[in-house]
């Protein structure tokens, strides 16, 4: 009887691929079969085996190639077949991802598993536009939502307690409805001059930031199209000292490439204008 096999939650982060940690790298060079998600960079297939098989159940928002039933199931049978699978995820599998539904769904099933946590957007959104989510005496305190609230699928976001809850707000997933969320936030007395900074394509060569403020979402005078992240709160106005990275509407200081590690530096490579390709070897 063949052994069984198991299967790895991945977290490939935000988005360059030079952010997946050394444990996701030595998983995917191993791996039989790799279930990855719409966002994931590709250049991560790279790293898996010739002889893999590679896997695409991408889902965006109204539209899911394989329902997250189809993906549970999946997992368990290529593992019940001596698989050893990874299930690569976009930022952390257990923040925002349904890594948790797919991790209970492998342990009713009596299937192996461990999970690999990845750098989240919710935290590498911000700090790549300059903008930390704590502060010393600016913010204590943050909380991550979504931003993509699903009718009759399970708890929904209490902004009246949210609002003024935490200095610091960071909504994943929520570009179709900032509008909504700024106007809740005021509703529920978050002030309108709050700082607000929107974030597009986190952390790769596009990524594009613009600060403004919670009223002026609230009126829809600034949309970026997705994948977007908000943050909102006074911590958005370090921005102007801390950014190091893009170039968003508010910026005027270069723009730097991506830094990456690869397994042949013995250093962190210096921040280059070069459009080269990451290494992620």
């Amino acid at each position: 009887m063949k052994a069984l096999g198991r299967v790895a939650l991945v977290g490939a982060g935000p988005g360059d691929p030079g952010l997946l940690t050394v444990r996701g790298r030595r998983l995917l060079r191993r791996a039989d079969v790799v279930v990855y998600d719409r966002l994931i960079d590709k250049r991560l297939l790279e790293l898996v085996p010739a002889r893999a098989r590679r896997v695409f159940v991408g889902k965006a928002s109204g539209h899911h190639t394989e329902p997250q039933d189809e993906i549970n199931a999946r997992l368990v049978t290529e593992a019940r077949r001596g698989h050893r699978v990874v299930r690569l995820k976009g930022g952390d599998p257990f923040v925002l991802g349904r890594g948790g539904e797919e991790a209970a769904a492998l342990r009713a099933a009596n299937v192996r598993f461990e999970v690999v946590p990845g750098v989240s957007s919710a935290i590498a959104a911000p700090a790549y536009a300059g903008i930390p989510v704590t502060h010393r005496g600016v913010a204590s305190s943050f909380a991550v939502v979504t931003g993509h609230e699903c009718a009759g699928k399970g708890k929904g976001v209490d902004w009246a307690a949210l609002a003024t809850a935490v200095d610091t707000i960071v909504v994943l997933m929520g570009a179709g409805r900032l509008q909504a969320i700024a106007r809740e936030l005021i509703a529920h007395g978050r002030a309108t001059d709050t700082p607000t900074a929107l974030v597009r394509s986190a952390t790769i060569r596009d990524q594009e930031t613009v600060v403004t403020t919670l009223a002026a979402i609230a009126a829809g005078d600034v949309r970026l199209p997705s994948p977007v992240v908000m943050i909102v709160g006074d911590v958005v106005s370090l921005r102007p000292t801390l950014r190091w990275f893009d170039r968003g509407r508010d910026a005027q200081a270069p723009r730097y490439a991506r830094r990456t590690w690869s397994s042949a530096s013995k250093s962190a490579a210096r921040p280059s204008r070069t459009t080269r390709p990451v290494s992620i070897t």
